[in-house]
């Protein structure tokens, strides 16, 4: 099986809500929720690849070639790439009925641990789904982030002290779900929460803490306040706000403003090793990516994530070598053309 075997036999496998596009920028899905695509006019999850594909990238093979290095150290651990895969939830709603959100994990989770990548997994209102994507992240010797949604405050402590016996690595909340108004339908509400209730969360446990779904410079400094880890610049892929920025729009303010203090990572319409090169460049530590992971567990279980990350990796070492940078801390923005300004 190769990665375009993973496309075709996720074309057969996924429902109709997702169309499985060659190029998957939003714009056949606009509008579907459920579904993967971006609320409303859908612009919050087009005008993120459109403004990272207009990005442009400086070729320099004039120079004297060592090794490539695409791997990347945090929190004590190594991985292939500056690559986390983005939490996703509500599988068989958004996706189709091939899996649930227990059997997405288990084959999301083995078939990072095989591709050398760590995956953020995702929340959900079934218990026994979330207590067994703990599970799964558990027997891979703690390869995980679990992510937990904003429900209540006591409902998020009680999932994080649960998260905590599962994970070696880190704990992460998408503060950014509490768009997901579904979810007060279904009888589990979500919510925002306060600078003060996140300080009590990342306190309570042991492991570092990463907040997702900051798009503005004033969020990123009530994250500082609260004291979290790292932060995931993120508009949830446009499907909680219409008409938000892209997250590159803004991710050059937030890195100046908090760079220093905490992990800056950035999501939102990343396909490729190149689109990853660009968000380096533009700042970010390491990038989240979230519907193509779907469409390779739907094409192709553990083995179908393993491929895309193999090519992904392929993808980004070739940018590192067309652009004269040895390793990602040479992923700076004078690799851009212009620094990036589109």
């Amino acid at each position: 099986m190769n990665y375009n075997d993973v496309r075709e036999n996720a074309k057969k496998n996924i429902g109709d809500l997702c169309k499985v596009c060659k190029n998957c920028n939003g714009i056949a899905c606009r509008g579907l929720l459920p579904g993967p695509g971006g609320i409303g006019t859908g612009s919050g999850f087009t005008r993120s690849y459109e403004y990272l594909s207009k990005i442009k990238v400086n070729m320099d093979t004039f120079y004297e070639y060592s090794e490539i290095d695409t791997s990347y150290e945090i929190f004590g651990h190594t991985f292939r790439l500056p690559v986390f895969t983005g939490p996703v939830g509500g599988v068989k709603l958004h996706y189709g009925d091939k899996y649930n959100d227990l059997t997405y994990s288990k084959e999301l989770i083995d078939g990072c641990k095989e591709g050398g990548i760590l995956p953020f997994t995702g929340d959900t209102i079934d218990e026994d789904s979330f207590i067994g994507t703990l599970e799964a992240v558990k027997e891979v010797g703690g390869f995980g982030i679990p992510t937990i949604k904003p429900w209540s405050f006591d409902e998020a402590m009680r999932k994080v002290k649960l998260a905590e016996k599962a994970s070696n690595f880190a704990i992460a909340m998408d503060i950014d779900a509490a768009g997901l108004f579904f979810l007060t339908g279904l009888g589990k509400p979500v919510q925002p929460m306060s600078v003060d209730q996140i300080r009590k969360i990342a306190n309570s446990t042991k492991l570092p803490f990463i907040l997702k779904g900051i798009m503005t410079v004033k969020g990123a400094l009530k994250a500082k306040e609260a004291g979290v880890d790292g932060i995931i610049v993120s508009n949830h892929g446009g499907r909680v706000l219409d008409h938000t920025p892209a997250p590159y729009e803004v991710l050059g303010d937030i890195v100046d403003a908090v760079g220093d203090d905490m992990y800056v990572f950035v999501d939102g319409g990343i396909r490729t090793g190149l689109d990853i090169f660009k968000a380096i460049a533009l700042g970010a530590d390491a990038v989240l990516i979230g519907r193509p992971f779907a469409i390779s567990v739907y094409g192709g279980a553990k083995e179908g994530v393993s491929l895309y990350i193999d090519k992904l990796a392929d993808e980004f070492k070739s940018a590192l070598v067309m652009t004269g940078a040895k390793n990602i801390k040479e992923i700076t923005k004078d690799k851009l053309y212009n620094n990036g300004e589109i």
